[in-house]
């Protein structure tokens, strides 16, 4: 299986200016999350990023690193100005591993990787978890998925999906709503491996109307067209750095050897 990771990482952030660059545990932010890349079966890791400084520290524990514009509305952008740089050809395959997520474990970049090779006709692949809280379903913060039988993609929401009609009313306060025994309640996981076909295709189409409602870039995809494939995770993920919190909890987690990790679902 060959495949590549890229790692976008920006200096902005309007919570952690200059995030990547953060200390936890005696290394920044972006080599916690390079090393983990490195723990995949990837053939190669890049870290893309538009600014000097990240891509100093970056050259300096020994990652390759590509240059890219800093106007990219997104990430997926990002990635496909790498894909093109780099020349990779229409069926390669790229996974995108966010620069904020120093806890995530290789064996879900396996998981994308290995599915984007099992299934010909994705052309993206990425991961989901069952929401075991009922007041997740209802937090526009968790994006939801519902799943075709085939385990592709129907739609992504913040809303809460599939509405149990016969079970919720609008007026019944959430704290007194249940999940229905029979329906599994998804949470989309952020981890996402693409064609490079794809990523071409992409930046190509217009924003679409319902990314632009939900803003979920990957609405985009699924109305031109493309087929997601979405896997239960074989290992839940620890919460990525957005906040001062986060970063926080996650250099506890660090001092204490890993002991401590907890995610939330």
């Amino acid at each position: 299986m060959s495949f590549t990771v890229v790692i976008p990482a920006r200096y902005a952030s309007t919570r952690l200016p200059g995030k990547p660059l953060l200390e936890i545990g005696g290394q920044t932010m972006i080599e916690h999350v390079y090393d983990r890349a490195c723990e995949s079966e990837a053939s190669r890791v890049i870290i893309a990023t538009d600014d000097e400084r990240i891509a100093d520290v970056a050259r300096g524990f020994g990652a390759e690193v590509v240059i890219t514009a800093a106007d990219h509305a997104s990430g997926t952008d990002r990635l496909e100005e790498v894909a093109r740089t780099c020349g990779f050809a229409p069926d390669d395959r790229i996974v995108n591993v966010q620069g904020d997520e120093p806890l995530i474990p290789s064996v879900l970049i396996n998981q994308v990787a290995r599915n984007l090779e099992a299934y010909p006709e994705a052309k993206i692949a990425t991961l989901c978890e069952e929401i075991q809280r009922p007041e997740y379903v209802f937090n526009p913060n968790v994006v939801k998925v519902v799943r075709a039988s085939d385990n592709f993609a129907l739609y992504f929401s913040r809303a809460p999906i599939p509405w149990a009609r016969s079970e919720w009313t609008e007026t019944t306060p959430t704290s007194e709503r249940t999940l229905p025994a029979d329906v599994g309640y998804l949470r989309h996981i952020g981890v996402y491996g693409y064609r490079v076909d794809l990523l071409h295709d992409f930046v190509a189409w217009n924003a679409s109307p319902l990314e632009k409602t939900e803003s979920l870039e990957q609405l985009r995809a699924l109305e031109n067209g493309a087929r997601i494939h979405v896997d239960i995770a074989v290992e839940r993920p620890p919460n990525g750095v957005d906040t001062p919190e986060d970063l926080e909890h996650v250099r506890r987690i660090f001092a204490s050897g890993l002991e401590e990790v907890e995610v939330d679902a």
